[in-house]
């Protein structure tokens, strides 16, 4: 077991650290206040290897392993939160594309998201239901070389999208997770409109709802084969779990970091507040947990790197991490005193941004579900 960095890793992670101090911290409030992301800014990330660095080189990207991948999403999330779940949507759509999409498809889109040049959500949430993916209201019916869709679903990045990757029931006989057909959508097809909602974070992302009326698509958009959709599109959430984590874990710790240089900066009673065991001890045991979170995260990317299985870890990154990041944003927030509560400093922005997912994405709930069934099976669990 090998803890060390190679030199390439060791680079690149440097590089997309001093991106994010450089690029991204400074405009990180303003991103939030503006609602969205630069195109500027996306293509830079694109050209710095920064979005899906390990999808093929023949598709765009880096042909990087995805603990390196991992590791840059961190980096990026120490400046921007948001601009770092622009990564973690660009390598899971990418994913889904390159292994389930035909050739020419994956061709004509991945690259553009790798190079930042567009971006493609996912749209597996609807606004009747979140958890229960396995029972859409978006609904596609074959018409010759063409399914029509109806519905609506719940998007990231709903403003700026080019294109979604959708579930849709496409058999009305089965129920559940079977009959569930995954498509490509563009979005500037006729019977699609758009309209945002007004959540308490992550304001960048632009999360909104898309609505498909009567939409017309190419039947060579079906990824994966009709009615298996859900279950062959669902495996590579896996490998976005972990990325959240280390996108969570990235924003607090960076808190971690500026507090101990507040905490010994400030004084109180004639000594620095680092002095006071009711202050340092709390950054101690966040930096503890951090760590402890992290290895989670790697050893699960790592997993997937060798072809493991790597479910029951996933699970356990995607509900751990980000509550663990509120946890001691939070904390860190507290320890700021008056200065945390305030919009001057990043604090309070970053407790808002990874509050939201603890729910998006898949729930605390729902993760400790499949944590539960990889243990002991479906029969025996909840």
């Amino acid at each position: 077991m090998d803890f060390n960095l190679t030199a390439d890793q060791q680079r690149r992670r440097d590089a997309a650290r001093k991106f994010a101090e450089q690029q991204l911290a400074p405009g990180y409030r303003r991103r939030e206040q503006q609602g969205g992301i630069e195109p500027r800014i996306r293509i830079q990330m694109g050209q710095s290897g920064f979005i899906a660095p390990e999808v093929p080189p023949t598709y765009g990207g880096r042909g990087l392993d995805r603990l390196t991948s991992g590791m840059l999403v961190e980096e990026i999330s120490r400046g921007d939160f948001s601009v770092a779940y622009l990564q973690v949507v660009g390598s899971l759509v990418a994913q889904v594309l390159v292994e389930n999409a035909t050739p020419e498809l994956a061709a004509s889109w991945v690259p553009k998201i790798c190079a930042g040049e567009e971006v493609v959500g996912i749209g597996l949430t609807e606004p009747h239901a979140g958890s229960d993916a396995a029972n859409p209201h978006l609904r596609a019916r074959r018409d010759g070389d063409e399914y029509v869709l109806d519905g609506t679903k719940s998007l990231s990045f709903a403003a700026e999208a080019a294109a979604a990757v959708v579930f849709a029931r496409t058999d009305e006989q089965q129920s559940g997770s079977k009959g569930i057909s995954a498509f490509l959508v563009p979005l500037d097809l006729p019977g699609v409109t758009r309209g945002p909602y007004s959540d308490m974070g992550t304001k960048a992302v632009g999360r909104g709802a898309v609505h498909f009326q009567r939409t017309r698509i190419p039947a060579d958009h079906l990824l994966g084969r009709e009615g298996e959709g859900f279950s062959q599109v669902m495996k590579g959430f896996d490998f976005s779990r972990a990325l959240i984590g280390l996108q969570c874990l990235g924003a607090a710790q960076v808190t971690v970091d500026e507090t101990w240089e507040h905490v010994t900066r400030r004084q109180a009673f004639g000594q620095p507040l680092s002095k006071f065991q009711g202050v340092s001890f709390p950054l101690a045991e966040a930096e503890t947990v951090l760590s402890a979170a992290r290895l989670l995260c790697y050893q699960t990317l790592w997993l997937k790197d060798q072809g493991a299985p790597h479910t029951a870890q996933a699970a356990m990154c995607k509900w751990w991490a980000p509550k663990t990041a509120f946890e001691v944003i939070q904390d860190c927030l507290l320890l700021h005193g008056q200065y945390g509560y305030r919009t001057d400093l990043p604090i309070e922005q970053r407790l808002r941004d990874v509050l939201g997912l603890q729910i998006g994405d898949g729930t605390a709930q729902i993760m400790k579900l499949v944590v539960a069934r990889q243990r002991v099976g479906r029969a025996l669990a909840p």
